[in-house]
């Protein structure tokens, strides 16, 4: 059950509290915590809400910029009536690696800060009495794991981080936390794919269980009517009529999965809502349904001031109204998968999703937003730590793909931000990240990463693998800013005539290109850091994209101004949002949904 990763269902048979609250915390710079026997207790501990991101919560730059160990601590009861069930601690995410205890004995450990972990509690649980739940976490950088980056030691001893990536290291308890009651026999697991017969649905189902016990699956329209029915782990739902999951127009049914006894009793059930929807890749075609679509939106950071990476409804509800005022249908989870609850959200409101694991700062550089076309190569995959690196890429492939493959919003997997692709060696990492990728989804979606300026057509080795290419281009922001934004454009197209040459047959989507705006800044006329500016750096990516009819889609980079690491460059973060870190339009984001109102 601890590769299980559904998410919490109530009903009669299972149950779930949330342990969100003020927990105790306690920063460890020396990692003497564990020889100490901090797992049977904090000796001085602060208190900090859960879920939070540490660094936005205190006011000393030694505590924002924390690096190193740290841990948490809280104590519950096990509810009356628990007794007879398994018991399981299931946290939204632990960033970045981390070891759980329970009254002092060790559970689990788990590498990657961005996917569930799941640690069974029965053995160590005490009924009728206080339970002591225990995390030692460690947000440090290296190039063994995903994100990467390094460290630095400081004159004073103390480390701060040196992420390869261009956002703050957020790190902590940063999503909720359940205690779960499951019963004895259970479902672990249940995946769907979809087949069109006439204007009738196929649903295929695979419902894995902990023991042989009989499975029913049944399958309710909006209403709550049933539509189909069948018996057994592997089968198929014939859906007459069916309703079909559509951009920004989603009909969701609920599937029901029982396990039962021989004679009929029911042991366990799990609910979900799903969509019936096919995706797939046709010539230079994006089809869903199949029929086109051409991807409009934003890539996307989780951040927001105080909260950090910090899961919230309001800010979710917020930023889907925004995203639907501009006319957007689609947006990318950069550069790690987002919290559960923006994919439950996306599919109730039919927006699309390319997800993404957290394979970013795959190229040695603290300011890879400038090496990013300068040409630097950087000898990223001739280290022997490679071999653990993919090790770790594969797991954080499978289990987001394991977390999110039942979800209708989710339409692609990237599975890199921006590494260096020029190499022989990149080419033999990444022909394997893919062969295995293509395993993992039942659905078979398309498979696809975000190539940065110096992936040339000329130069990479690697597009051939992708289903669709996905290019950041920061053209007239990064190379020819400013007065030189006509050789820009120049430059630009040159490099799309010889993707053109290539005569490759798939889609081409921009997953990133934008220009860092102060909201304050209004020139006449346009200036750098300007919002007149950034209209017009857009007005001209928009000129290029619409020359070539392969281009479909354009996810503007970004969504709102967010946190990074202090820079030069950066004024309080990277400020090319359409909207700002606080959710409000800047001039572009007029513009962008009068162009999406009919794109």
């Amino acid at each position: 059950m601890e590769n299980s990763l559904l998410y919490p269902c109530n009903n009669r048979y299972r149950d779930s509290r949330l342990l969100d609250g003020l927990w105790q915390f306690q920063f460890d710079p020396t990692a003497k915590g564990k020889a100490q026997h901090w797992e049977k207790g904090l000796p001085q501990p602060l208190k900090v809400p859960v879920p939070g991101s540490f660094s936005e919560l205190f006011t000393k730059e030694q505590q924002r910029d924390y690096v190193g160990d740290f841990w948490y601590e809280t104590n519950f009861f096990v509810p009356r009536g628990w007794e007879q069930t398994t018991l399981w601690v299931r946290f939204g995410s632990l960033t970045q690696r981390a070891t759980v205890y329970c009254n002092g004995v060790e559970l689990t450990t788990h590498e990657g800060g961005f996917l569930p972990v799941i640690a069974a509690l029965s053995s160590v649980i005490r009924l009728n009495q206080e339970n002591k739940l225990v995390v030692q976490l460690n947000n440090e950088l290296n190039e063994t794991s995903l994100p990467c980056g390094t460290q630095k030691i400081l004159p004073s001893g103390r480390k701060i981080a040196k992420p390869y990536f261009d956002f703050f290291n957020y790190a902590g308890i940063q999503r909720s936390v359940w205690l779960l009651s499951l019963p004895q026999v259970a479902i672990q697991d249940y995946s769907v794919t979809f087949q069109r017969e006439e204007e009738n649905a196929l649903v295929n189902f695979d419902v894995q269980t902990t023991d042989s016990n009989s499975v029913q699956v049944r399958l309710l329209d909006a209403q709550g009517k049933l539509v189909a029915a069948a018996h057994g782990k592997q089968g198929t739902l014939r859906v007459p009529h069916a309703h079909w999951w559509q951009v920004r127009n989603a009909y969701l049914y609920q599937i029901v999965i029982q396990l039962k006894t021989e004679t009929g009793e029911i042991l366990d059930e799990y609910s979900d809502r799903i969509g019936i929807r096919t995706v797939e890749i046709s010539g230079t075609k994006i089809l869903l349904n199949g029929k086109p679509i051409y991807l409009k939106g934003f890539g996307k950071h989780e951040d927001f001031a105080i909260l950090g990476k910090t899961f919230n409804w309001s800010v979710a509800k917020r930023d889907f109204e925004l995203m639907k005022w501009s006319n957007a249908n689609c947006f990318r989870t950069s550069h790690y998968p987002h919290a559960e609850e923006w994919y439950q959200f996306a599919d109730e409101e039919g927006f699309l999703i390319i997800d993404e694991v957290p394979a970013v700062g795959m190229m040695r550089s603290t300011h890879n937003y400038v090496a990013a076309g300068s040409g630097k190569y950087t000898h990223f995959f001739e280290t022997p730590t490679v071999p653990q690196l993919k090790a770790n890429h594969l797991q954080q492939i499978n289990e987001m793909i394991v977390r999110d493959k039942n979800h209708p919003s989710v339409i692609a997997w990237s599975l890199f931000n921006e590494p260096e692709t020029t190499s022989a060696y990149a080419k033999e990492y990444f022909t394997e990240i893919f062969t295995k990728a293509r395993q993992y989804d039942p659905q078979k979606r398309p498979l696809t990463g975000a190539l940065e300026k110096n992936s040339q057509p000329d130069k990479c080795q690697c597009f051939p693998l992708l289903d669709f290419i996905c290019l950041n281009r920061y053209y007239g922001w990064y190379i020819s800013g400013g007065a030189d934004i006509e050789e820009a454009e120049q430059l630009f197209q040159q490099e799309m005539e010889k993707w053109k040459a290539l005569n490759l047959n798939v889609p081409i989507v921009f997953t990133e290109f934008g220009a860092d705006t102060l909201p304050s800044e209004h020139k006449l006329p346009s200036s750098m850091w300007s919002q007149e500016y950034q209209c017009k750096y857009l007005k001209m990516n928009f000129h290029v994209f619409d020359n070539y009819d392969f281009v479909q889609g354009e996810l503007v980079w970004c969504f709102a101004d967010f946190q990074t690491a202090e820079a030069i460059m950066r004024v309080n973060g990277n400020r090319k949002g359409v909207f700002t870190r606080e959710r409000q339009p800047k001039d572009a984001a007029f513009m962008l949904k009068q162009r999406w109102e009919t794109k």
